[in-house]
């Protein structure tokens, strides 16, 4: 049945709203990237963040047989639940923030699939979200203020390194894909977005380090990028510590690669 009509209708009327960051993907040829990059098969357990008007999810659920979607506005969520029905969409209404993600992958057929037009407020939060459930995800791909990806992919020694890139790439091997431009959205934002790949490294890659530890080092070392790991760490590890892991104390957070910074979690002590 061709329900086209009934479709765009369905969808007029809808405000964008600021306090969600609604920025709503629109170009068919951006669109069609975005999907040929996530290659959908039928029976996966995939999950799209933030919907929208369903630009992405109508060829998703097309190619898939099925979505879940998180949705936070409640309209939306109707508009979608009325568009595609139960057999196909099962539709998530709430917070991707407060969501519980270990509780969907665990009730997932497989591991899961996570894709998502991200608003920018909340991507760098729920990408450490998502973290903890990185061992039951085969791959996540996320359209994102461009900034991000860039900070997501850096290398150390360079201006755009920092936390997210180091607590991200310990985890994933990310990939910046493509540019989106504005114009690409309604309404267009004033920045530029991208597309990034994260596939989650196999265990065998995986530094032998409590997470915990890792995170608490990483972050004390880039709280203040300026200052050196002598006087980041100072309430964590002494320059004993430090110059055990392989460290010299006189350098900054952001030359270190992550099998350093694994090193340095590795002499942190805990009560």
């Amino acid at each position: 049945m061709n329900d086209v009509p009934d479709r765009r209708r369905s969808l007029e009327g809808h405000q964008a709203r600021r306090r969600f960051s609604q920025n709503f993907l629109h170009d068919p040829a951006q669109v069609t990237k975005i999907v040929d990059a996530i290659a959908p098969r039928s029976g996966a357990s995939l999950v799209e963040i933030g919907p929208g008007l369903g630009a992405l999810t109508e060829r998703l659920v097309a190619a898939a047989g099925h979505l879940t979607v998180v949705e936070l506005d409640r309209d939306l969520a109707r508009r979608l639940r009325d568009r595609f029905g139960a057999a196909t969409l099962t539709v998530v209404e709430g917070d991707a923030l407060r969501l519980d993600w270990s509780a969907l992958a665990n009730h997932a057929a497989s591991p899961l699939r996570i894709v998502g037009n991200l608003p920018y407020h909340i991507s760098t939060p729920l990408l450490f979200a998502l973290l903890p459930i990185a061992d039951r995800v085969v791959d996540q791909h996320f359209l994102l203020q461009r900034e991000v990806v860039q900070r997501i992919v850096a290398r150390p020694a360079t201006a755009d390194y920092g936390r997210l890139s180091v607590m991200l790439q310990m985890r994933y091997r990310a990939e910046r894909l493509f540019d989106i431009g504005p114009g690409a959205f309604t309404p267009a934002p004033k920045v530029w977005s991208s597309v990034v790949r994260l596939v989650p490294r196999p265990a065998a890659e995986l530094p032998d380090v409590d997470a915990a530890a890792f995170a608490r080092v990483v972050t004390a070392a880039f709280s203040q990028r300026r200052k050196t790991l002598r006087n980041a760490l100072s309430t964590l590890l002494d320059e004993a510590a430090i110059r055990a892991a392989g460290v010299d104390p006189g350098v900054r957070g952001e030359t270190l690669g992550i099998e350093r910074f694994a090193a340095l979690a590795l002499q942190l002590r805990t009560d």
